[in-house]
């Protein structure tokens, strides 16, 4: 019963993984929908870049009342309160730091969440600075292991500046400093290779192993933490091996272990 529930929370969190992943994919789309419906309109028959976002849109199977949104928003036709982005800090169970990333309309709702989901979970979410420190800005880019070959793709990502290449479940992981990250994406699309994602990520420079019932008490609280409407992503400094942008915003590890 015991493998049988693993393997179910195993499912679960790559189906949540999936989920994220779309959803921020459809919050890039919202963003180009409502930005082609500003500059040229919002009839895609007459507007070139806003039909041809629509049809990235509909391959992404993005809804037809978000999609609908997005080009009011750019016309005028719909306003919506302001969103700010924001980050928080604090400990989950076991001394596991958490790095909150969010973009919210109501920043005392979105504390008061947290701060009961902290509370509720046996951790506390604590002040600006409180765990910032424990973690560093990287570039992380995934490449399909059929995009090219592993010698190849390391002498251009090294030679632009890279500081990993890595091998993780049939894809290939480059890791940047935040200063690179620019440097490695023009080479990479020089070279005619198509990163699946790509994006800065914040990487713990420490990390902390935990027996598998602790582990279940920390993703529990990051589980629930990433069910807020308001959060973007979660970084923690729980071990874990794998890319940030293959985990979403489930729990990222610490890059290259």
């Amino acid at each position: 019963m015991a493998g049988h529930t693993r393997k179910w929370a195993k499912v679960k969190r790559k189906k949540q993984k999936d989920d994220r992943r779309k959803s921020k994919i459809w919050a890039k789309l919202s963003q180009e929908i409502e930005t082609a419906a500003r500059q040229g309109g919002g009839d895609p028959d007459a507007n070139v870049a806003l039909s041809q976002a629509l049809e990235r849109a509909r391959d992404e199977d993005m809804p037809k009342d978000t999609i609908e949104r997005a080009i009011k928003r750019g016309t005028g036709d719909l306003e919506e309160r302001d969103q700010e982005k924001v980050t928080y800090e604090g400990y989950a169970p076991h001394g596991v730091a958490v790095f909150v990333e969010a973009e919210t309309d109501n920043i005392n709702r979105t504390v008061k969440d947290l701060r009961n989901l902290f509370d509720d979970h046996g951790g506390n979410l604590g002040k600006d600075g409180s765990v910032a420190y424990l973690f560093e800005q990287k570039g992380c880019f995934e490449i399909p292991a059929d995009a090219t070959d592993e010698m190849t793709l390391f002498e251009i990502a090294v030679d632009a500046g890279a500081e990993e290449v890595d091998e993780i479940d049939g894809t290939y992981v480059v890791t940047t400093s935040r200063e690179a990250f620019a440097d490695v994406a023009n080479a990479l699309d020089e070279a005619g290779i198509n990163p699946a994602a790509s994006d800065l990520v914040r990487s713990p420079a420490t990390s902390v192993a935990l027996s598998p019932d602790e582990r279940d008490e920390v993703e529990a609280l990051i589980e629930k933490i990433n069910d807020l409407n308001d959060v973007e992503t979660v970084y923690t400094t729980l071990q874990r091996n794998g890319s940030p942008l293959m985990l979403g915003t489930e729990v990222a590890p610490s890059l290259g272990h």
